[in-house]
């Protein structure tokens, strides 16, 4: 469900087209931005990292990535409330998961290469603990690992998180 969705939304930050809607970012909260896609409704909070680091064999390494973006899906239309994905930039590690640590909670995502290399998302079950920390916290870190065995870690703010996910839930309200 999700895992396609996120596809589309990703086309469309970037600016290409999608075939049935287009995003439009109608809000933005400090670190978070709002985006709506109409027909069906479909409504995301997006946020960069702001900073990040690789490494490789315990050393700083330089490294060319993609997006990196860590998402939020409100999707009416599949009962989706509340479903985080990450972006890494580039072709994960397969079977490593990915850790979210915020303050004392640590929440792993699990990268699918079926669905896209690049992204990771929490088990199902994991999704409202995993928000609710973001809800709580002041910053999230992603610690990943590359499928070349690079050690990459993102740092996101969570300054304006709550106050977009409420706006993208108001927004997708059914």
């Amino acid at each position: 469900m999700f895992k396609k969705i996120v596809l589309s939304a990703t086309l469309a930050l970037a600016g290409l087209p999608l075939a049935a809607q287009e995003l439009a970012m109608v809000d933005s909260e400090t670190d978070w931005s709002v985006y709506v896609a109409d027909s069906p409704k479909e409504c995301f909070i997006i946020s960069k990292p702001t900073n990040w680091s690789a490494q490789r064999d315990g050393q700083a390494v330089t490294v060319r990535r993609g997006d990196i973006r860590f998402y939020i899906s409100i999707i009416p239309s599949e009962q989706i409330t509340n479903e985080p994905a990450f972006l890494a930039g580039y072709p994960l590690k397969q079977d490593v998961p990915l850790e979210v640590k915020i303050s004392d909670t640590t929440i792993s995502l699990y990268p699918n290469a079926e669905i896209n290399r690049e992204y990771a998302w929490p088990r199902p079950e994991d999704d409202g603990a995993l928000v609710a920390a973001m809800r709580g916290g002041a910053e999230a870190i992603v610690v990943g690992q590359s499928a070349r065995g690079t050690i990459t870690t993102d740092t996101f703010s969570l300054i304006g998180f709550t106050a977009a996910f409420e706006k993208a839930k108001e927004l997708c309200a059914p």
